[in-house]
């Protein structure tokens, strides 16, 4: 049973599963990975709450398109504010706030330091002190916050030939570089991801070992970032959410 800080909007998309005391949510042990998942995906706005879809040959030869379970509804709501928000991560218990921290970076030193040195004022605030973390990491930390990566998603409705091509070059990345291919997509249309992906696999293929590890790890600063913001984003004038902080 994990415990989380999540504003009532969002209590209310997990159903009858979770109980609740204040702000304070116990997630139970099968909607973790679920919770992470959304919060990952959330990272961007136009991509809904689901796990990246792949592609496999089937027995007789044509693609077929799998994804994991399924994982919270794509419209689950958000804050309403930045404010409201941000002192529900400030006035959560030091788990709670360190179980939702993961959700935007795998390392557990990073989590349990930005948790240990709330309140943050801002949002400004909080993703300063995310991007000093993530300069402070050790090797040890980065190898674990790149673990906890996955393949990058693209978005629905992307014909199952382009996920093929995705998993067969995202399949090479790995075997060179024993991790998942880290970017972050903030800030371009989803009909970019694709070319954006491979793009970006391409040209650091070429990267020795050292260099693609720094590569990688500027990508996840700039990815725990976007997480963030969404994690406490804001509303805009017409109604949509803005990430105004988020590195592109």
């Amino acid at each position: 049973m994990l415990k989380l800080c999540l504003p009532g909007e969002i209590r209310k998309g997990f159903g009858s599963e979770l109980l609740t005391l204040g702000n304070v949510v116990s997630l139970p042990s099968h909607l973790s990975h679920v919770f992470r998942t959304a919060f990952r995906t959330a990272a961007d706005p136009a991509v809904p709450f689901e796990e990246p879809t792949l592609s496999s040959e089937s027995a007789a030869g044509s693609p077929t398109t799998f994804s994991a379970a399924p994982a919270i509804p794509a419209t689950v709501p958000r804050p309403r504010d930045t404010a409201d928000a941000l002192a529900c991560l400030n006035a959560a218990p030091a788990e709670a706030a360190e179980t939702s921290l993961l959700a935007c970076c795998g390392s557990r030193r990073w989590a349990q330091r930005l948790a240990a040195h709330r309140p943050y004022p801002t949002l400004d605030a909080l993703l300063a002190a995310a991007d000093e973390a993530g300069y402070d990491l050790s090797g040890a930390d980065l190898d674990e916050a790149l673990a906890d990566e996955a393949a990058p998603a693209l978005p629905p409705g992307t014909p199952p030939a382009a996920h093929t091509a995705l998993r067969a070059a995202h399949d090479v990345y790995e075997s060179r570089f024993g991790h998942a291919f880290v970017v972050c997509l903030a800030g371009h249309h989803p009909e970019e991801y694709l070319d954006r992906i491979l793009g970006g696999i391409r040209a650091r293929l070429g990267n020795e070992p050292e260099e693609e590890r720094a590569v990688a790890a500027d990508e996840l600063r700039r990815l725990a970032r976007a997480r963030l913001a969404r994690l406490v984003g804001t509303m805009n004038d017409s109604g949509g959410f803005s990430s105004p902080s988020v590195a592109v």
